[in-house]
């Protein structure tokens, strides 16, 4: 074989690798942008996405770690919240199918391209890949591009906007068992009626100052705060994600938390306790570090990032707010 070809060959297999790992990275960047999934507790909202807004106007993540049990009719496909689970649970552009069927393609031709084939059947297997790739950037831009058009107008300088009451009172059966749902062991129960709730400005100045608290207590890794600031639920979850990195012999460092922008997704009272689900999109000083030597491992000690985030508050009636559940967006 020419030493021409050999040397072609050789380039355009580290580049097919540093391709794969430049999707791997992107999918796990855009994870840790959107969040891993939500946790905690909506009450009978738990499984419903909230409704989008000027400050989140793409879809929540579905709670996937609660203790609130799920409704069998919630894991059948409805026109209305099971399609909408559905959308937040698929994978990245290059997740689950066409990841699979991309890295497939490339395994098998740098397998062909390393052990037979020829430059000719090479040479076809990398037009094929640049085709592939030429046509999921036109769908990404697509995407982006109707994406953007849909997204309304950003909010004045307050970081608080209410959102149009979408809310409506509701009593509907449904049945859960652990069996599965509509086995021999499912059980039915009333659904807890819903009342709209109108979270006043004394509330919305309470999100405000929790959110900055939550972080604080998050970053000091101080469990009784957490303890006042967030239902035994919620202050469960976040202990084993501060527990995860302590193993790993990490922290996460975040200050400088500030509120760009607020609004109210959704607001109800159901079995004596008020909920109200706000977005909220907030700068801060987020990254990570090493435990002992203060190494910073990923992010920028030095500048604010930009996070938007879902959070429920819940409390009894007379009671203090509580941090209830947290959900990232896409």
């Amino acid at each position: 074989m020419p030493a021409a070809a050999r040397r072609l060959r050789k380039t355009t297999a580290f580049m097919i690798v540093a391709i794969a790992t430049m999707f791997a990275a992107t999918d796990y960047a855009e994870a840790r942008k959107g969040g891993f999934g939500g946790f905690g507790s909506r009450g009978s909202k738990t499984y419903s996405a909230p409704p989008t807004t000027k400050t989140a106007p793409e879809t929540a993540a579905p709670v996937q770690r609660s203790m609130t049990p799920q409704p069998a009719q919630t894991q059948r496909t409805t026109p209305g919240a099971g399609g909408q689970a559905a959308n937040a649970q698929r994978p990245g552009l290059f997740g689950g199918f066409g990841g699979a069927l991309l890295g497939g393609l490339m395994l098998g031709g740098l397998v062909g391209m390393l052990f037979g084939g020829g430059l000719g059947g090479f040479a076809g297997f990398l037009g094929l890949i640049l085709q592939v790739g030429l046509i999921v950037l036109l769908i990404s831009l697509a995407m982006r591009f109707f994406r953007s058009r849909q997204q309304p107008a950003t909010a004045g300088p307050n970081p608080f906007e209410r959102a149009p009451d979408q809310n409506a009172p509701k009593a509907a059966p449904f049945s859960f068992g652990g069996a599965g749902s509509g086995g021999p062991a499912a059980q039915t129960f009333a659904q807890p009626v819903t009342e709209p709730y109108e979270a006043t400005a004394a509330d919305l100045d309470r999100f405000e100052e929790m959110l900055s608290e939550v972080q604080s207590a998050y970053s000091r890794e101080d469990y009784a705060a957490l303890r006042q600031l967030a239902t035994p639920e919620a202050m469960s979850y976040l202990a084993e994600e501060l527990g995860e990195l302590a193993s790993a012999g990490k922290k996460n460092v975040v200050s400088d938390v500030k509120l760009l922008q607020g609004d109210v997704a959704e607001a109800w009272h159901e079995d004596g306790k008020d909920y109200v689900t706000v977005a909220l999109r907030y700068s801060a000083v987020d990254y990570i570090a090493n435990r002992d030597s203060d190494d910073v491992i990923s992010g920028d000690p030095d500048a604010p990032s930009e996070s938007t985030e879902v959070w429920t508050f819940v409390r009894s009636s007379g009671g203090d707010w509580l941090l209830s559940a947290i959900q990232g967006t896409g």
